[in-house]
């Protein structure tokens, strides 16, 4: 009895991820997911290169300071 619990619930499970339902639902969940990345790819893409141009603007504003020996 529990060998065909078993297999039917490996036919049931089958067909259920087989369905054309869940091949949609997990279509749709993947393209939210690679949306996500995306999003999270270019705001870091931003923070980098705003990152970039405040290290190269502070490099420019650094001024050289000469300190001499007064004799």
């Amino acid at each position: 009895m529990v060998f065909a619990a078993g297999f039917a619930t490996a036919v049931v499970g089958k067909m259920i991820l087989e369905s054309d339902a869940v091949k949609e639902l997990t279509s749709k969940g993947m393209d939210a997911v690679m949306s996500v990345k995306n999003d999270a790819e270019e705001a870091f893409q931003d923070v980098n290169e705003n990152t970039e141009d405040t290290v190269v603007d502070s490099k420019a504003k650094t001024t050289k300071i000469n300190i001499t020996e007064n004799e």
